[in-house]
């Protein structure tokens, strides 16, 4: 039996050495002259880094406040049970980030303390997770996290570590992490992946690989190239300007994760290897900035929640850029948000580490109203100020149903004015609940059965849908022009192609005017026979129609009306946003208010709706022109 053993094991080991065989010469060799790295810890902070990160605790008070809170944290965790080897559904990824935010707050506070009991938990947290039978490879995001929790782990702890812990850590990593990702498999699609889970999965290996680097130099060598040559794909994704195509939850997670490895190669070895220049990632930041509202929420399209919190990748772009006013909101929450609000973050320490020297109170707005991105999703974000409160914000998307976790809301806007979010978007559903329902969440063709989730198809967003159908997943909308006129910042987006099969022409245009109130103004062209077109509003305020026109949203004491101005024959109403299923969201507290109107064949129609905060409601409003007259670049 022992000789069996010994046998798989050689064998194991001789396939293993023929894929990094493989890899080595089908990409280029960045590392070519390492040899050896550093002495641990290595990763992310360096054993001489850790003065200047105390003293930046010492005399900036609102890290100093996250650096107690951390510490905070990691004393709750003191007598918290280990984190358990349960999945839900086919995912592990929880189990692994609250492994990762443990054990990178546990390893943080050991450094910065030297306190025995951060050390001895942080040991006990990676020795329980090392003896999983595996970390859930057909879910490789679950390994990714997995991989680099224990990577930091065994890194920073490594001086403190028992000699037989750091065994049983290091070959966890080893054949738990690294050695699935070499596999010829199915789970290892992220490699040529342009989405989220290639930046996560390769931050993730590269964490590994730097971490035993001295046990596997040839190995993590290979690893560690692959990455830097896989990781290319998905950066890409952010040209020509920095917009991303999976939208603000996932910017969060994609991007995060992106910087982690950036900042863990050029700790080591003082260079990006290009991918910094890679178009767009360096814009990448006022993307993010531009997506938050003067609320706080996020522009929530396609698979996105409304809250991202404090960012650690903001405070590595900063630092970057020069640009402290790329912290203005993240300044704002260090000192006003809760501890419970962030203290889930498992990434952050990077704050800290991100932050050496940089006083958060010279920390300045931003001065441009308003940002346009271009490549897969486009986008434009305007806004009235960003000091006022009450400031009216507009975000608009374009691009296609076909992306990455995409929902059929090409053309979709949110709008927030007096602080609050009248336009909104219902944001993702969960997909378990869905998915352990045999439903296919993942299907993108124009049949799936992913458009028949009610928040996912065109009808539940502020957008159009025309003639009761869903808009076409090949189909794609760009934005064709826009201006950062103060008093008439606008965009225009092209529609046609989604609704192709019932119209000749679709335009979009919205803007702010004069400062105080929006406009949304469609010009739809029917094809030969006529069309009918529903206009949607979903908002989670109160909504009294007034007349056949006008409907007045009430929310939080604040007023905002909804004006049709053309075309007048039209009825306002309202529709339910209740679902019909039990594994759906409920979507209480929320209604649609809009209209329907009927385009006769092969005629132009004009739609035209203003939304006019309390402040602006006896203004004095001319007849909008048509889009072809807005002020454009």
């Amino acid at each position: 039996m022992l000789v069996m053993k010994i046998r798989i094991k050689l064998l194991f080991c001789a396939i293993l050495l023929s894929l990094l065989s493989e890899i080595a010469t089908a990409q280029t060799d960045y590392l070519y002259a390492v040899t050896k790295l550093p002495e641990h810890p290595r990763l992310l902070m360096l054993k001489s880094d850790e003065e200047n990160v105390k003293h930046t605790i010492a005399t900036n008070p609102a890290i100093a406040n996250i650096h107690q809170q951390i510490l905070n944290q990691c004393d709750v965790l003191l007598s918290a049970k280990p984190v358990e080897n349960i999945k839900i559904g086919k995912r592990l990824v929880d189990k692994s980030r609250e492994a990762l935010r443990r054990i990178f707050y546990l390893s943080y506070a050991w450094r910065m303390t030297n306190d025995a009991k951060y050390l001895k938990r942080g040991e006990l947290e990676l020795l329980n997770v090392s003896n999983f039978p595996n970390w859930n490879p057909s879910h490789y995001l679950d390994v990714a996290e997995m991989t680099m929790a224990v990577s930091i782990g065994y890194d920073w702890l490594y001086n403190g570590l028992q000699d037989s812990s750091k065994i049983i850590i290091k070959n966890a990593i080893k054949n738990k992490g690294l050695a699935p990702s070499l596999l010829d498999s199915k789970d290892n699609w992220w490699l040529t992946s342009s989405t989220n889970w290639n930046q996560v999965c390769n931050a993730g290996m590269t964490f590994g690989a730097l971490a035993i680097f001295e046990d596997q130099p040839t190995e993590s060598k290979a690893i560690i190239n692959r990455s830097i040559h896989s990781i290319q794909t998905s950066m890409k994704e952010y040209g020509p300007d920095g917009a991303y195509a999976e939208g603000y939850g996932y910017w969060d997670y994609g991007t995060s994760f992106n910087v982690m490895f950036l900042a863990a190669i050029d700790k080591l070895f003082h260079q990006y290897f290009g991918l910094t220049d890679l178009p767009g990632f360096l814009q990448t930041p006022y993307y993010f900035q531009n997506m938050t509202g003067p609320s706080g929420d996020g522009f929530n399209f396609s698979d996105s929640g409304l809250k991202s919190g404090l960012q650690p990748a903001l405070f590595w772009f900063s630092k970057i850029l020069n640009d402290p006013s790329l912290l203005y909101d993240q300044y704002s929450a260090l000192i006003n948000a809760k501890p419970k609000e962030y203290n889930q973050n498992r990434l952050l320490p990077g704050i800290i580490l991100c932050n050496a020297n940089n006083d958060l109170r010279s920390v300045t707005a931003p001065k441009q109203l308003m940002w346009e991105g271009a490549g897969k999703t486009p986008v434009a974000l305007m806004r009235t100020s960003w000091t006022d409160p009450n400031a009216i914000f507009v975000a608009i998307k374009a691009g296609s149903p076909s992306t990455n976790h995409a929902h059929m809301d090409v053309g979709s806007f949110v709008m927030e004015a007096d602080g609050v979010r009248w336009a909104m978007d219902f944001g993702s559903e969960n997909y378990n609940n869905i998915e352990t329902k045999g439903i296919d969440l993942w299907g993108m063709s124009q049949n799936s059965q992913r458009w028949q989730i009610f928040r996912y198809n065109n009808k539940a967003h502020n957008t159009l849908t025309i003639n009761d159908s869903l808009q076409r997943v090949d189909g794609k909308a760009s934005i064709t022009s826009f201006s950062k006129d103060s008093m008439f910042m606008n965009a225009i987006m092209d529609l046609r192609d989604v609704y192709r099969d019932n119209v000749e022409k679709a335009s979009r245009g919205i803007g702010i005017i004069d400062k105080t109130f929006v406009v949304v103004r469609d010009e739809i062209e029917a094809k030969d026979d006529f069309v009918t077109v529903r206009w949607n509003l979903l908002t989670a305020a109160d909504v009294k129609i007034i007349s056949s026109t006008k409907a007045e949203l009430t929310k939080n004491g604040k007023k905002l009306l909804l004006q049709v101005q053309e075309p007048a024959n039209i009825i306002l109403k309202t529709w339910s946003t209740e679902s019909s299923k039990d594994y759906e969201a409920s979507n209480k507290g929320t209604v649609f208010v809009g209209f329907e109107i009927k385009i006769p064949a092969k005629k132009t129609t004009s739609l035209t709706v203003l939304l006019i905060p309390e402040i602006s409601e006896n203004k004095s409003i001319k007849k909008i022109s048509p889009l072809k007259q807005w002020p454009a670049k």
